[in-house]
């Protein structure tokens, strides 16, 4: 069953099934051998169209790291090469590939594979190996449950959290009733088993409560059930495809509601290109990432992202991913390669990144908030909590 994601530049035309070597070819001298980064990445399968925002992010950091001499390697600079492999969009070929990179290709650091199920299945081999990772495009309850040590989450997009801040923000707007419709995969169902408990204890009237499968191309006769119901918000709880599938829908059929929420998507680069610009704005989806003077590093990021692939990065998952790289770094310049003291830092440390300082409490960062942003006249905002809001939420006035 493959998902309809929209089409989008992407980097990953040149990883196979095999291993796939990426060398700078930066001219400056390094002071030591080439390190080498082991991750796998869906090339193939039905999430070959979700990753290219993380492997950009990849991309991007190698070169600025091997422009400025190489990573800090305890004090030795070292060139970034990088070694990948296609994991078919399969947790289980992830497994395998990731004892392979410990044991056979031997690499000296492990990046993140691409989402929830991938990062927790490879859990058990990094235990199993003793060597740490710092994961990034993961997030669901069940993260609580992977055994603390060797593997850390940055994201706040928790979805119990997530439904809890979503209810309070609808809450804060006067909202009084929605329709929340949802894609059976297991993060966005997970959003939706979470919010409805809390928009009843708001006192919000869930005037529908519907799902759907991951493989839908035609939502008229659900949305015209939404609009029937006329609620005053929509929580439309989707994954890239459907994101696009349900804006071009929505306006087809003229779904009014002011408030429009849509799980996953609108942060990414892609969404406006597929929707056009008017019926992007005022949407608001899950991030906790955008260019904010007072993170560090946040607006250099996005400029050098910006210039480099001629489209924004996706404000939650680009973000997350270059998060993880700040901290594998930081950990490694200290450290050196030492897997025990890297583990150990990692574990207690507090980080600066381009979202704001992280440390974690067991694998789950305890820092930053829960948050959600809106596209505002072409430019994502956070508009929730309202401590860390850049803009003042605006409903949707129209597709």
């Amino acid at each position: 069953m493959t998902l309809p994601f929209p089409s989008r530049r992407t980097v990953l035309s040149a990883i196979t099934a095999a291993t796939l070597v990426v060398a700078s070819g930066a001219a400056s001298a390094q002071a030591g051998a080439p390190l080498r980064l082991g991750f796998s990445m869906a090339r193939t399968g039905m999430l070959a169209n979700a990753t290219p925002s993380q492997m950009n992010t990849y991309e991007l950091w190698r070169e600025q790291v091997n422009a400025r001499g190489g990573m800090d390697v305890g004090g030795v600079r070292r060139r970034v090469e990088f070694v990948v492999y296609d994991d078919q969009s399969k947790p289980d070929q992830a497994v395998r590939i990731y004892e392979k990179l410990i044991t056979d290709d031997k690499v000296d650091l492990l990046l993140a594979p691409w989402g929830t199920p991938f990062q927790i299945s490879i859990a058990p081999v990094l235990e199993k190996y003793k060597f740490p990772m710092v994961g990034n495009t993961a997030a669901s309850v069940s993260l609580r449950q992977v055994k603390p040590g060797y593997i850390w989450f940055p994201t706040s997009a928790i979805p119990d959290r997530i439904g809890a801040e979503m209810a309070a923000m609808l809450k804060a707007q006067n909202v009084k009733s929605v329709a929340v419709i949802a894609n059976v995969l297991p993060f966005t169902k997970e959003i939706k088993n979470f919010l409805e408990p809390e928009l009843k204890k708001a006192g919000i009237e869930i005037k529908l409560s519907t799902d759907y499968p991951p493989d839908i191309k035609d939502m008229t006769s659900l949305l015209t059930q939404v609009r029937q119901a006329n609620p005053d918000a929509v929580m439309a709880l989707a994954y890239p495809g459907d994101s696009v599938l349900y804006a071009k829908q929505a306006k087809e059929l003229g779904i009014a509601s002011p408030f429009q929420f849509i799980a996953i998507g609108p942060s990414d680069a892609f969404f406006p290109k597929a929707v056009g610009a008017s019926s992007a704005d005022g949407v608001v989806t899950i991030a906790h990432w955008v260019p904010k003077a007072e993170w560090k590093g946040s607006q250099a990021f996005y400029d050098a992202y910006l210039k480099k692939f001629n489209e924004e990065p996706d404000f939650l998952n680009s973000a997350l991913a270059w998060m993880s790289l700040e901290i594998l770094e930081a950990a490694v310049a200290k450290n050196g390669l030492d897997k025990a003291r890297i583990r150990d830092f990692i574990g207690r440390e507090t980080f600066d990144t381009i979202n704001g300082k992280v440390r974690f409490d067991g694998v789950q960062n305890a820092i930053t908030p829960t948050a959600f942003v809106q596209n505002q006249k072409g430019r994502l905002q956070i508009v929730w909590p309202p401590a860390m809001a850049t803009a003042p939420y605006q409903p949707k006035k129209a597709w």
